[in-house]
């Protein structure tokens, strides 16, 4: 059997003033370019969990607009999408359906809203996908796909396979995703991923994740590893492990975590040592408002917040630099949050930056809560859930202020000025750390 995995890629602004900006999701790559350097995780897993005796082949959204896959070559495709590309997902679905090619579509936006992905598929996946994708196979082998796939149990990430890296053109990308981790104790309310996807928060064994990337060193030499976790550095005595045994491998890596990261020193040069480059930090606001019952169980964040400085420092001290992001628009804040995260940005000496919007995405706590206040623009929004672009009304100030605050922000936080000012002043304060140390 022939099996088409078509991934959804490129994610950046819908507002054409916002694209023109260069807004994108943030990484190692300049901001004007999308994301397409990074790879479905997801579907190479499935691959890897696909019978060797059938012929599956990886493509991007990009691959198929420059070059239409044959009409008739496959037997079954499947397509995974975000609720920013799941328009895009559903005509390419649309397609394949009407040459008579059955279609199976899967991910967070199909999970959230499974009746509207049932209109452009032969069968959807809700939830994880690993256990119910061999079945998928053998029912499609058999043509009797159902309409509706469900897991019956969490997935353990001990059975998972190693994705198959090798479907991937080593050409195209600059990063490849590792997953070391599933899931996050915290659950903020704009997040679906730990909430609809990975309730349960787990760890992949050490053991697995190195085999992984000797799999991708095998292919690229020299590789840079995006870990595809919602916080890699939560578990601290699994995290040292995993660090320890990644020295070796001679990596480097990208990776979000949480403020915590700080507070252990051995795991910060651990990091370093096993090629941590960057991680991601969520600091969401640069002051209390706007904090308060953003995560559904605790308020760990609204805690940490007066800390954030020093937790910053001590990280990008010891050569990891940090990308600090922040939320635009969250309940209780007013205009005067530009010139407070523009503060802090300076005050704090952060690396990066990523400034985005509140974006409720459909699943989760916050788009529940947005709807029924009758705050949301449109009932369909789905191309601008980009973390760039307005969906609904904010409190605190008008939707046009917090448009015109997002612009002005973003100009001067990524003017290359400021940029060059910020990577140097990490050069000189690491120079200068690296001073001290010397005995």
């Amino acid at each position: 059997m022939k099996i088409g995995l078509i991934a959804m890629s490129g994610v950046r602004a819908w507002d054409p003033e916002l694209l023109e900006l260069g807004l994108s999701m943030p990484g190692f790559v300049e901001r004007k370019t999308v994301i397409a350097q990074l790879p479905s995780l997801g579907l190479l897993t499935l691959a890897g969990l696909t019978p060797r005796h059938d012929d599956v082949s990886y493509h991007e959204l990009f691959d198929i607009a420059q070059d239409p896959l044959p009409n008739d070559d496959f037997d079954l495709i499947a397509i995974s999408s975000f609720t920013a590309q799941i328009e895009d997902a559903y005509q390419v679905a649309d397609g394949y359906r009407a040459r008579h090619v059955p279609v199976v579509l899967g991910g967070l936006h199909v999970s959230s809203l499974p009746e509207e992905a049932l209109l452009h598929a032969d069968a959807i996946v809700i939830g994880e996908a690993e256990e119910v994708w061999p079945i998928i196979v053998e029912d499609a082998r058999r043509g009797e796909l159902k309409r509706v796939y469900r897991p019956s149990r969490p997935w353990r990430l001990v059975d998972s396979p190693i994705p198959r890296f090798d479907l991937l053109d080593p050409e195209k990308y600059n990063r490849i995703t590792v997953q070391t981790s599933r899931g996050c104790p915290w659950k903020c309310d704009f997040c679906a991923s730990s909430i609809l996807i990975a309730p349960h928060y787990q760890v992949k064994p050490v053991s697995r994740v190195v085999e992984e990337i000797r799999r991708i060193k095998s292919i690229w030499p020299r590789p840079f590893i995006e870990f595809a976790d919602d916080n890699t550095f939560v578990n601290k005595k699994h995290s040292k492990l995993l660090m320890r045994a990644l020295i070796p491998e001679r990596i480097r890596f990208f990776t979000e975590t949480d403020l915590s990261f700080a507070d252990d020193p051995d795991l910060i040069a651990l990091a370093r040592d096993a090629g941590c480059r960057q991680v991601l930090i969520g600091f969401e606001s640069p002051t209390l408002l706007g904090l308060d019952g953003m995560e559904l169980h605790c308020n760990w964040k609204l805690k940490q917040q007066e800390r954030s400085l020093a937790a910053i420092e001590r990280i990008q001290s010891a050569g990891i630099t940090v990308n600090g992001c922040f939320i635009l628009g969250l309940d209780g804040q007013t205009p005067e949050v530009f010139g407070q995260i523009l503060e802090f940005v300076k005050q704090s000496g952060l690396y990066d930056v990523q400034v985005t919007l509140q974006t409720p995405f459909p699943g989760t706590p916050l788009y529940d809560r947005l709807r029924r206040e009758g705050r949301l623009f449109e009932n369909r929004y789905w191309e601008k859930c980009t973390l760039f672009d307005l969906t609904h009304e904010p409190q605190g100030m008008s939707s046009g202020e917090l448009r015109a605050g997002l612009i002005s922000l973003s100009q001067a936080i990524y003017d290359e000025r400021a940029t060059h000012q910020r990577h140097d002043r990490f050069f000189s304060q690491l120079r200068t750390s690296s001073a001290l140390a010397q005995p």
